[in-house]
Order: C-alpha cells, then sequence, then structure tokens
C-alpha cells in the first residue's frame, strides 16, 4: 500500500498531511504527485470526491517553497470557475501549507478591489482566481502573469459550461511559454481536449477511471411522476420533493440541486414553509450570503442546501449524506459533478432524481453516459391524491374565472333572445316614476350582480317619490330632469324588463334646447340679424 511518504514531498508538507488525518494517497494522487514534481504537465481524469485538489495543491506548495515572490508578479496561478470552490482552493493550502511561509492571495467577485490590490502589491506566492476577477486586475494594471512558474485549470469542462474558454485563452497567452500546466477535471469535453493540445507540452495523461463515472459507493434512484395537469405542476413536483425527503429516514443532510435560480429560492422558500431547515444558493446573492450559507450547511447548523449548479462543482463538504436532483440536468455531465457531492472519499451516499414526461430525454442521456440504466422509484403521489395546497391555490383562480364567465353568458342570453320591439311613445311623469323603482333591480342584474342592494335601491327611489308626491311641485326644470333620468334608464338598453331602447328615442333632453346666453352686444346684433332664430331660442327655453 503506498504512502504519502513515498511520493516525495516535502517533510513540512507531509506532517501538515499526517496533522489532517489523511494516511494514504487516493488513485489520483498517487498517479499525479510524482509526475507533477517532476515538472511535467498532467491531465487528470477522475471521479469527484477522489481528491483532485489534493494533487495538484501538494506537489504546488513542495515547487514553491524555495524562492520568493515579487510584487504583483505571483509565482503560481490556479483558475477556478467558481468563487465557492477558489475558497475551498485557499483553505486546503492553507491547511497543507500552514508549515511554510508562502503568501497567498485569493481574487474573486463580491470582494473590494483595494483589499485585493494590498495582497498582490506585496507578492504572492500562490494567486487562486475566478478568470474574470483575474483579468480585470490585469486590465488595471495590477497585476503581470510573467512570472507563473506553475498553472493549474480546475475543473476545466465547467470553465467551459460557463463561457471560460476564451478568457482562459487570453491568460494562457498572458503567462511564459516555460510554465508548467495541470488540468483536472471529471469529465473532458472535445473542446477542453483542443486546449489541451495547444497550451500543454506533452502532457501526462493521468485517468483512474473511465470519464463520467459515478462512485459505486453512491445508491441512485429516480422518481418518474406524471402530473394531473399543466396547472399547477410546479407545486405537485414541489410537493413530490418534500414526500421524498421526509421518506428519507438515514437523511442527515443533503444538497438539492435545480436547473434555474429562480427555482432555488422557491423551492428553499417552500421547504421552510413546510417546517423543514433550508437554504438557498446561487451565483445572484451576495458573496456573503453564500460564504455564511455555504460554512453553515458544512458545519452542521443547516439540513438541506438548495443549490444551482454553483455548488456542484469541486465543493468538498463531508458527510453529505443525500442528494436530491429537483431538476433532471440538461447537460448529462451535470448529473455526475452533482452526484459526486455525497458519497466521497469511499462512504456511502444516496442521489433520488425526480423526473417529470418532458425531462425524460434528458434521463435517457444521463443513462447513456453512465453506461447503466437507473432505478425507478414509485412516485409517493401515485395513490395519494389530496390536493397541494399551493396547486389548489394556483387552480382556484381560473375555475372561478370560468364560472363567473358562464354565470354572465347565462344572465345575457335571455335579454338577447326576448328583447321587445322598442315604442317611441312619450310617457306621463307620474308613470315613469312609479316604473323606476322595476327599473333599477333588473339593471343590476343585467350587470351581474354589481351595485347597490336592490332593497336599499327600492327603498330610496320610494322615498323620493313621497317625498315629491308631498310637496306636490310642478317646477319645469325638476320635471325635465326626471325625463331626461328616465330617458337615460331606457337609452342604455336593459335597465326596465326587456324593454331596451337604443338611442333617445322620440325624445330630445331640455339641455340641447336652452338658449346659450351670450353678451348684450352680440345678443342684440344677433337679434337684428336673425330675428326668428331668437324667437326660436326663447320658446325653446320656456318650454
Amino acid at each position: 500500500m503506498t504512502k504519502f511518504s513515498d511520493l516525495h514531498l516535502d517533510e513540512k508538507v507531509l506532517k501538515a498531511i499526517d496533522e489532517a488525518g489523511y494516511t494514504a494517497p487516493t488513485p489520483i494522487q498517487e498517479q499525479a504527485i510524482p509526475h507533477a514534481l517532476m515538472g511535467k504537465d498532467v491531465l487528470g481524469i477522475a471521479q469527484t470526491g477522489t481528491g483532485k485538489t489534493a494533487s495538484f495543491t501538494l506537489p504546488m506548495i513542495t515547487i514553491l517553497a524555495q524562492g520568493r515572490a515579487k510584487a504583483r508578479m505571483p509565482r503560481s496561478l490556479i483558475l477556478c470557475p467558481t468563487r465557492e470552490l477558489a475558497a475551498q482552493v485557499a483553505e486546503n493550502f492553507e491547511t497543507y501549507g500552514k508549515y511554510h511561509k508562502l503568501s497567498m492571495a485569493l481574487l474573486i467577485g463580491g470582494v473590494s478591489f483595494k483589499d485585493q490590490d494590498k495582497l498582490i502589491d506585496r507578492g504572492v506566492d500562490v494567486l487562486i482566481a475566478t478568470p474574470g476577477r483575474l483579468l480585470d486586475h490585469h486590465e488595471r494594471g495590477k497585476l503581470m502573469l510573467t512570472g507563473v512558474q506553475v498553472m493549474v485549470v480546475d475543473e476545466a469542462d465547467r470553465m467551459l459550461d460557463m463561457g471560460f474558454i476564451p478568457d482562459i485563452e487570453r491568460i494562457f497567452g498572458l503567462t511564459p511559454f516555460t510554465r508548467q500546466t495541470l488540468f483536472f477535471s471529471a469529465t473532458m469535453a472535445p473542446e477542453i481536449t483542443r486546449i489541451t493540445e495547444t497550451f500543454l507540452h506533452n502532457p501526462v495523461r493521468v485517468e483512474v477511471a473511465r470519464q463520467a463515472t459515478t462512485s459505486e459507493t453512491i445508491e441512485q434512484a429516480v422518481v418518474l411522476h406524471r402530473p394531473a395537469g399543466r396547472t399547477g405542476a410546479d407545486a405537485e413536483k414541489r410537493d413530490v420533493l418534500r414526500r421524498v425527503i421526509e421518506a428519507e429516514t438515514e437523511l442527515t443532510n443533503g444538497i438539492i440541486f435545480c436547473n434555474r435560480k429562480r427555482d432555488v429560492d422557491i423551492v428553499a422558500k417552500s421547504l421552510k414553509k413546510h417546517g423543514m431547515d433550508a437554504a438557498a444558493i446561487h451565483g445572484d446573492l451576495d458573496q456573503s450570503v453564500r460564504m455564511k450559507t455555504l460554512t453553515g450547511f458544512r458545519d452542521g447548523e443547516l439540513k438541506l442546501l438548495v443549490a444551482s449548479d454553483v455548488a456542484a462543482r469541486g465543493l468538498d463538504i463531508p458527510n453529505v449524506s443525500h442528494v436530491f436532483n429537483y431538476d433532471v440536468p440538461i447537460h448529462s455531465e451535470d448529473y455526475v459533478h452533482r452526484i459526486g457531492r455525497t458519497g466521497r472519499a469511499g462512504r456511502k451516499g444516496k442521489a433520488i432524481m425526480l423526473c417529470f414526461p418532458h425531462e425524460e430525454k434528458y434521463l435517457d442521456k444521463i443513462e447513456e453516459l453512465v453506461k447503466k440504466p437507473i432505478p425507478r422509484l414509485e412516485s409517493p403521489l401515485k395513490s395519494d391524491k389530496a390536493p397541494d395546497p399551493d396547486t389548489a391555490e394556483t387552480e382556484e383562480k381560473p375555475t372561478r374565472s370560468r364560472s363567473r364567465s358562464r354565470s354572465r353568458k347565462t344572465e345575457d342570453k335571455p335579454v338577447e333572445q326576448t328583447a321587445a320591439p322598442v315604442e317611441h311613445k312619450a310617457e306621463p311623469a307620474e308613470q315613469t316614476k312609479q316604473d323606476a323603482p322595476e327599473q333599477k333591480p333588473a339593471q343590476e342584474r343585467s350587470r351581474g350582480g354589481r351595485g347597490r342592494n336592490r332593497n336599499a335601491d327600492q327603498q330610496q327611489d320610494g322615498n323620493r317619490n313621497a317625498s315629491a308626491e308631498r310637496n306636490n311641485t310642478n317646477d319645469r326644470n325638476t320635471n325635465d330632469r326626471q325625463d331626461r333620468g328616465n330617458n337615460r334608464g331606457r337609452g342604455r338598453g336593459g335597465r326596465g324588463d326587456d324593454n331596451r331602447v337604443v338611442g333617445m328615442g322620440d325624445h330630445v333632453p331640455a339641455f340641447m334646447l336652452r338658449e346659450i346666453k351670450l353678451p348684450s352686444q352680440t345678443r342684440a346684433a344677433a337679434k337684428d340679424k336673425d330675428e326668428p332664430s331668437t324667437d326660436n331660442g326663447s320658446e325653446g327655453a320656456a318650454a
């Protein structure tokens, strides 16, 4: 059995390894470390969770033990696709290099440029960065890469997925030709192979397992569920997830992966609403919030971590018992990285994936990649048809809307069929006043129940009629207003039983016959010019 002492590492590094509790190297470490110590370029391919980070941190510390960094010119560079992975690599350097006086700087987004510039100005032996922030410092003239001796690209295929390939090619062009390059990843896409052929010089390929294979210590399963309908399918899927989680008796902690960032927040909120200890982590959150959530999950203070693929690559969180895929990964390689968060370093783990009918095509690609079928589990909602609260709330609104629409059509239809011919006949004022209380409730019914209460309207109209009879007023303006109100009621249609009047009929409102009062000079001129027109206006005003 090979030991770390057989790999020709520095004595101080071996002491730090022993204090960390490691005794024997993993297969990828056993094969990659000797070639790295000899200064060769290494292309390492291994399953996630097999110790690839230590495969390059341990030889780098040994190589950099001799020498000193210059201001703004780091001696080594490690590129990582995500902030969390970069921070984890920095923790590994602090653990294994605690007996060396090597300076280190972490360049990631979400941190002040000023603080990072201070570290670079003093000179750093190890520079750990994400591609975007690294180029930002270089463009500001704060960083030069001409002194890089060792360059590492961690999770190279993830760089491809996140669109970092142009940035990586540019960074390679800023480093010296004589550098040593180490590439590590769990999968190797054709584009990554092209980059390795361009920038690596006669690399040693270290492949301890076939690409995109899953660990045998991980128990895998997929829950196939067909929702009742499109409406409420998302809420039904969250219900399935909660039931699957509750059914796992050996669950100590778990990571729930979603394809979209917005689903991460929704799922985390749903789990907390139902009394589960969950928190969200994705790229849109502030860096301090992401690190705080990740630290709480690593320390056991948080039970369920709902994450996007920002937590799928390279994060070493020990003793993760379960991984739940809320969505089937669109890229089949992501499935290998996601479930690799459990069953690490020979431990047992369990990975459960939810699959709806529209995701089955992605499931087929995953099974084709891993070269074996994933066992199926029965959906927990198959025999339980109780409506989920979220689903009921989502489906209730369209149901009410349809019933309201049907009732409106039912009330309107008889009115259209039984509309009587219109008789253009003037009615006495008293008869109109008696019909008014019956016309108003019919108006309210034609509007679907909107408006004031029928009894209140009748009482108000009755009081108005009684008051008119007691006063026995014969004022012409009052009668005009009543006539206008009655004719307006018939003019809009559907107001008085089935007799609907379109327009004003034979009645002409009094306001249209009123005299337009002009200034005295203008009125005098108009009277002299057109005497009959003025008389007609006077008669109209008196009418």
